[in-house]
């Protein structure tokens, strides 16, 4: 099982708030992380906990970072979901249901699932939001 494929959609969403709030002086406190996501902290707690298992965030001092593994798991999702998007959108979802749909099989689907539809659509650069797309790995180092 692929590192996305493990997380929750609460877990998810603590990383992105995370990545969002963090700055370079300093990382993101539980309170701010449970303010965002509207759960009690140590709610947030238990999921921060999981992440670090996954070593995708570090805690130091009550304070929350992203780690190199968990920027690149986020950069992945994103791939994920707007790849996602695009198929929805070609087969007649409303513009303003493909975001949902989306996010229904996102975290499911695993890469290699995602690079077929990726190629299938001659490897867009945008989602139907205009949104770019990042490039798989593969396609970064010249192959493909």
């Amino acid at each position: 099982m692929e590192l996305l494929q493990k997380l929750t959609r609460r877990q998810l969403d603590a990383l992105q708030v995370i990545q969002e709030i963090e700055s370079p002086e300093r990382g993101a406190r539980l309170g701010d992380i449970a303010s965002r996501l509207k759960i009690t902290s140590p709610s947030t707690l238990t999921h921060l906990t999981a992440l670090e298992k996954l070593n995708l965030v570090e805690r130091y001092r009550g304070k929350t970072r992203m780690t190199p593994t968990g920027a690149g798991c986020l950069l992945e999702y994103q791939r994920h979901h707007r790849i996602v998007e695009r198929m929805f959108a070609k087969v007649g979802y409303p513009s303003d249901r493909i975001c949902d749909a989306a996010r229904e099989v996102d975290l499911s689907i695993d890469h290699a699932t995602v690079e077929r539809i990726c190629q299938a659509e001659g490897h867009p650069d945008v989602c139907p939001h205009g949104e770019p797309i990042p490039r798989c790995p593969e396609k970064k180092q010249g192959r493909n």
